[in-house]
């Protein structure tokens, strides 16, 4: 096993997070799920059967804690295109992931017709972001303003880079939440890179978070691969919305692993010294540590989830390519009224 810097006697709080062992086994689940995933479609894009994908590496405790600190099925997740994690903490299986990317007729988010990383399913409340980088935080405000008006309690979580933190579109968004008090979190996953402009030539701040002080709402600044402290402020972001006191602006500081995407080589940009560095920070690795440090887990039950899930991903992958492509009769459904 890799060694990080993280001590080795961390301590799970279960009853102080309001987790179950259950549940902490479900997100340790979902982040092996998330990372295997991700290397099967790279696999698939070196063989030419996808065409483009962006990984969610060393993203996976941002994602998978965030999502479990909402209602699931309740509460309204906006993802952006790096956000493969939160579509399966979301409720969306393995399966919807490939058929999207295969581009095939059963693909639940388009049928087929959408640029792979367009995740949304109206029954786990998953809505699609756009290919336009940040237009999806709007979307959030516009959500959670809809909420308030039919009188529920949902949330809305809205998920973006920091790269998309230049764009109008936040800055409209925030400023039009916390003037009427939305509840909305506002999602950013700070990797530094906006494709291959590093954070120091996007903006003079060091945390996005403090961006949140000219809206007049709390912006927090969290270690993205702790995936229990993604969990722990999510929470409490959550319930601040739920009780009246509108949004919030969470930045988890995480690691991009690898490329942008599968268009982007990121070795003509960075060092291998810096990209060795960063395998340093694994949210997998260490909250595997943290497991087994707090007999949470023990190695034979390790190997269990991870034969696991092993046996779903090649399943999901047999049924996907398997699955028919769509029909070129069926090119205008879903576009136009039908009836």
């Amino acid at each position: 096993m890799a060694t990080t810097r993280y001590k080795a006697d961390l301590q799970i709080p279960l009853e102080e997070l309001g987790l179950t062992r259950d549940e902490v086994l479900g997100m340790y689940r979902d982040m092996l799920m998330a990372r295997a995933v991700s290397e099967r479609l790279w696999i698939l894009g070196r063989l030419g059967k996808v065409y483009f994908l962006v990984s969610c590496e060393g993203h996976e405790a941002a994602q998978i804690g965030s999502v479990y600190a909402m209602r699931r099925g309740h509460d309204i997740f906006i993802p952006y295109y790096r956000d493969l994690g939160v579509a399966l903490a979301a409720g969306s299986p393995p399966l919807d992931i490939f058929l999207h990317a295969l581009g095939k007729r059963a693909d639940p988010y388009s049928a087929g017709r959408q640029l792979p990383g367009h995740y949304s399913r109206r029954d786990l409340n998953i809505v699609s972001g756009s290919s336009v980088v940040g237009t999806q935080i709007p979307h959030g405000v516009g959500t959670a303003y809809a909420s308030r008006y039919r009188g529920e309690d949902a949330v809305t979580i809205v998920y973006f880079g920091e790269g998309a933190t230049s764009k109008g579109d936040f800055h409209e968004a925030l400023n039009f939440a916390g003037i009427h008090r939305l509840p909305v979190i506002f999602f950013c996953e700070n990797n530094g890179w906006a494709i291959s402009v590093p954070q120091t030539k996007q903006m003079v701040v060091q945390d996005v978070a403090s961006k949140a002080d000219g809206y007049g709402f709390p912006g927090l600044s969290v270690d993205g691969t702790d995936v229990l402290e993604v969990y722990r402020v999510t929470r409490e972001a959550a319930a601040r919305a739920r009780q009246g006191q509108g949004p919030t602006l969470i930045e988890a500081k995480v690691f991009r692993f690898s490329s942008h995407s599968s268009n982007d080589d990121q070795t003509r940009y960075r060092t291998p010294e810096d990209l060795e560095g960063e395998r340093a920070h694994d949210p997998v690795i260490r909250f595997q540590e943290q497991l087994l440090n707090s007999s949470v887990l023990d190695e034979v039950e390790d190997l269990q989830i991870r034969e696991e899930v092993d046996r779903t991903l090649d399943e999901a992958m047999t049924q996907a390519e398997a699955s028919p492509d769509p029909h070129p009769e069926d090119a205008s459904g879903q576009v136009y009224s039908e009836g």
